[in-house]
């Protein structure tokens, strides 16, 4: 019991610091003393500060996973097909399920995330691809179903503008809300924030190809079908192709 305390009061000083300050910016010192524990404990339990990282991400990620992949067996069992809402709402439901059971806060996740992508953590998004990608997978040929005759690498880029909305909204959601309430002298909840969030993605994975769009969109989309990438700024880089 006093091991398992021991590896939370470690992962919480970890996730606050690192939202904070950054990976990079975040000493293994400042840790130890957030935790109250000694750099012996953090080596014991993680060995480096990579894995500690690693970490963070996977103690957010596996219930949220877990319930996903409940959820997605239910529904293919029933033969059901999800339109684009309801497979957008579907990773809300999951990630404010995880909040309501106390397990930890998606806007400091969100901000990890997005330090993920911006920081040069390569170890993070490898070890997310190999844990994760088949699950993410698995939820993109889903995108792909709901979105017929949209060439993948316009998905790809349509997907990471998606990210982008929602990453920024929940990441920065206290800040938006008082600055709604400075300039408007109105607030939102994070539950009226996201309905006007998700018809707002809904149309943009919707919208049709413009006259202009590249012709690689449609050489690229039909060349990458059934065994592609949609790069490594997409879920982790999850292939496209055989699980």
């Amino acid at each position: 019991m006093a091991q398992s305390n021991t590896v939370e009061r470690i992962l919480d000083a970890a996730e606050f610091l690192f939202a904070e300050k950054g990976f990079a910016e975040t000493s293994m010192r400042s840790i130890t003393s957030r935790a109250d524990v000694n750099l012996a404990a953090v080596n014991y339990h993680f060995g480096s500060k990579k894995v500690l990282i690693q970490a963070v991400f996977t103690r957010f990620l596996d219930p949220l996973v877990q319930g996903l992949t409940v959820t997605l067996d239910t529904l293919e069992a029933s033969g059901k097909r999800l339109d684009l809402k309801a497979l957008i709402m579907l990773l809300f439901h999951q990630t404010f399920k995880r909040e309501a059971q106390g397990r930890g806060d998606p806007g400091t996740f969100m901000r990890l995330l997005a330090m993920a992508y911006a920081q040069s953590q390569g170890h993070l998004r490898r070890h997310l691809q190999t844990v994760y990608g088949g699950l993410f997978r698995r939820y993109l040929r889903l995108l792909i179903d709901a979105t017929p005759g949209l060439p993948l690498y316009e998905l790809y880029w349509r997907v990471n503008f998606m990210m982008g909305a929602v990453i920024f909204t929940l990441a920065e959601f206290d800040t938006l809300n008082a600055i709604g309430a400075a300039e408007h002298s109105l607030t939102a909840t994070m539950e009226e924030t996201i309905n006007r969030l998700v018809p707002f993605l809904v149309s943009g994975l919707e919208t049709p190809l413009s006259e202009n769009a590249p012709l690689e969109n449609a050489l690229l989309g039909n060349a990458l079908l059934g065994n592609a990438s949609l790069g490594n700024a997409s879920l982790g880089n999850a292939s496209l192709g055989k699980k």
